[in-house]
């Protein structure tokens, strides 16, 4: 019971350890992998880095128009398909995205 009253009253005096998050909002770190961005303009659609995504979440179509679609809730931000992308049109952001508005 005296353990319990001590650390009682060393929590009740102490700064919280948890960031205020409204107040203060998270900074991601360096090399964090936030989410995958994708440039339609540079892209060849040469379908590499459909074949080298583990989770088949990039689906690239060439006909009969070209399209680029990628399941976010499959991608595991592996970032293979950046390394394979002839073109450099993939990059990793660092920011998640938030929920549509």
């Amino acid at each position: 019971m005296v353990d319990l009253l001590r650390n009682l009253l060393r929590n009740a005096s102490r700064s919280p350890v948890t960031r205020p998050y409204p107040a203060e909002p998270h900074v991601p770190f360096a090399e964090a992998r936030g989410c995958l961005e994708f440039d339609p303009d540079t892209c060849t659609y040469c379908s590499v880095c459909e074949k080298r995504c583990p989770t088949g979440a990039i689906k690239v179509t060439r006909k009969p128009s070209k399209s680029w679609t990628l399941q976010p809730h499959a991608c595991i931000l592996c970032g293979y398909c950046i390394e394979v992308c002839p073109k450099d049109c993939l990059w990793m952001d660092e920011h998640h995205r938030g929920p549509a508005a």
